[in-house]
């Protein structure tokens, strides 16, 4: 619940003007109306609808001949470190965090875009400590941006109201988190955050949504999921991914609800006869559903009733990894179909995920690999031609990516007399080292990662699915991590784009937050840090979008250089 308080409110005010008040505004209250003298509480389920009633309420609106005060009602006990920044013009979200920092230099704090249907942005951020976020409210509070005025709040920290998580003990207790029981004495295993990726028709988006988000907010409440539908994704495109997180059952109810929803408008509008399910699925898993001869997909397409093809190989990026399983069927066929390929999925990612863990031997890496292997720079289906995948200086595409964790959480990856790491960096034909402390006191480590993507995506899925294990984040709470990649300076540009609208796309298409720092030095390789901080997914989305940027860029700049001397020749 978002609770917010109204204050100045006449004595003669009651419960039911309240109730008047905000349902002329279409803000309707569902909830009970806590009036005291002079002030009043009430409460709303969704984040966006507090939002609107405090930027359409808050020293706009007047009861009884006073004009009412609306904020977050927050006690002192949850005022630790999230604070809530409003009016920000919707073109600068990105020159926001600028002025922010530059107000504030603070420790990095985490930032969270809100999706609302007033005019101008919203942002979340969370800072380290209760005293950074208590000093960002009063100097950020009034600040002005191009005629905006900030107006700065907290809100509830629900990790402070919720019991902390269990403690990680240095030495005992530690096998049997590795195998999967619980604090407690609970063998139930931990549960990995495994979204479902669907591509929708683009004309159906706007019936998925509904009409003030009503839709989408109620199959969010009914499946106790997370819902992002990325409708910047490529301009003009006819499809549009969605990525639902939740548990299995409510990824499986919510497509469900998603597939009847376009297939209602399809009968209404007479657009289409037969929708079919488009799922999207990271390469390195599909061969396992896919299964030997073709084994599984049969196999489920036989239970099911269904059709079910795979995009080629040829379609797939070494900075788009992803391949389009479309099923085609009834609305009923589809939904059953989909249970039985993510769970294939599922179950090939937590594969991947544990094996480094439960093997007290080296990995051959070669018994891990998916369906294709890089070699020079392109994607193919066979075997591995070099088994001495375990040197990264003899990979191609070699990337470094700077990825920040919880000094505490630094024993937990090393492992004892550092097996972990080096089963890691096996498993994941990576290089894997952790940076010294910056200082005595701080809180994050930096772990480098080198290797080319496929590696990328192992490391950084074992390392956060491990934090989750070792509890370093609360359970209701998204292992989220901040990831630093380096472009060229020339390139940044481009990464941010014209009025920061690419970084904004790139922030509603992967649900990461995407950060190029301003006024940056290039280092000696002439190259600026781009910081992404998002969970695993999000995370690795916006490092391959943004180096496919990068890619572009750089072929530009070479066929430049290349076209420049042929016509000072032909002159």
């Amino acid at each position: 619940m978002n609770k917010l308080y109204i204050g100045n409110l006449s004595p003669a005010a009651t419960a039911d003007d309240l109730r008047q008040l905000f349902g002329d505004r279409k803000l309707p209250l569902a909830g009970q109306v806590l009036l005291k003298s002079g002030y009043a509480f009430v409460d709303y389920p969704d984040q966006n609808w507090a939002i609107r009633a405090i930027e359409t309420l808050s020293g706009k609106a007047e009861l009884h001949g006073k004009v009412l005060e609306v904020d977050y009602s927050v006690p002192k006990k949850l005022r630790s470190r999230k604070i809530q920044i409003r009016n920000i013009p919707p073109h600068l979200q990105w020159e926001v965090r600028s002025a922010t920092l530059a107000l504030c230099p603070l420790k990095a704090p985490v930032w969270s875009s809100i999706n609302t249907d007033t005019e101008t942005a919203v942002v979340n951020v969370t800072y380290a400590t209760k005293e950074e976020a208590k000093v960002a409210i009063e100097k950020l509070s009034g600040h002005q941006l191009e005629s905006y005025s900030f107006k700065v709040s907290y809100i509830p920290d629900e990790e402070v109201s919720s019991p902390p998580p269990p403690q990680r003990s240095r030495r005992g207790g530690h096998a049997a988190r590795e195998q999967g029981s619980s604090p407690g004495g609970s063998s139930q295993p931990k549960q990995l955050d495994f979204p479902l990726r669907m591509l929708v028709p683009t004309q159906f988006v706007g019936a998925i949504i509904g009409k003030e988000g009503l839709t989408i907010k109620n199959l969010t409440k009914q499946t106790q999921s997370k819902v992002d539908i990325h409708r910047k994704e490529n301009a003009g495109a006819a499809e549009k991914p969605i990525t639902i997180h939740a548990t299995p059952e409510g990824c499986s109810e919510a497509c469900r609800m998603i597939l009847d929803i376009m297939q209602k408008e399809a009968d209404e509008t007479k657009s289409a006869e037969e929708i079919p399910l488009k799922i999207l699925a990271h390469n390195s898993l599909v061969g396992r559903l896919i299964g030997k001869e073709g084994r599984n997909l049969k196999k489920i397409e036989q239970d099911t009733g269904t059709k079910i093809t795979i995009s080629p190989l040829q379609d797939l990026t070494i900075y788009n990894p992803e391949r389009t399983i479309t099923v085609k069927g009834s609305t009923e066929a589809c939904s059953n179909a989909e249970v039985e390929i993510m769970k294939k999925l599922r179950e090939a990612y937590e594969n991947d995920i544990v094996a480094v863990s439960v093997s007290s031997q080296p990995t051959p890496l070669n018994a891990l690999e998916p369906l294709f292997n890089i070699r020079g720079g392109k994607w193919n289906n066979t075997g591995v031609e070099d088994k001495s995948l375990c040197s990264p200086q003899q990979l191609p595409e070699q990337e470094v990516v700077n990825l920040f964790i919880p000094t505490q959480a630094v024993g937990a990856i090393i492992g004892k007399k550092g097996q972990h790491i080096k089963q890691l960096a096996r498993f994941a034909g990576a290089s894997i080292k952790i940076a010294p402390a910056e200082g005595p006191d701080a809180t994050e480590r930096m772990v480098i990662i080198t290797g080319p993507p496929e590696a990328q995506f192992k490391a950084q899925g074992r390392i956060f699915g491990k934090l989750k294990e070792e509890n370093f984040f609360n359970p209701k709470e998204e292992v989220k991590l901040e990831a630093h990649i380096k472009v060229p300076s020339f390139a940044a540009g481009r990464v941010i784009g014209k009025g920061g609208k690419t970084v904004n796309e790139l922030q509603n298409l992967t649900s990461a937050e995407v950060i190029v720092p301003r006024d940056q030095t290039p280092d000696e390789n002439e190259e600026v840090i781009v910081k992404i901080i998002g969970h695993f997914f999000a995370s690795q989305t916006a490092q391959r979008k943004i180096r496919e940027i990068v890619q572009q860029v750089k072929q530009q700049e070479q066929k430049h250089a290349q076209g420049a001397p042929a016509s000072q020749h032909s002159k």
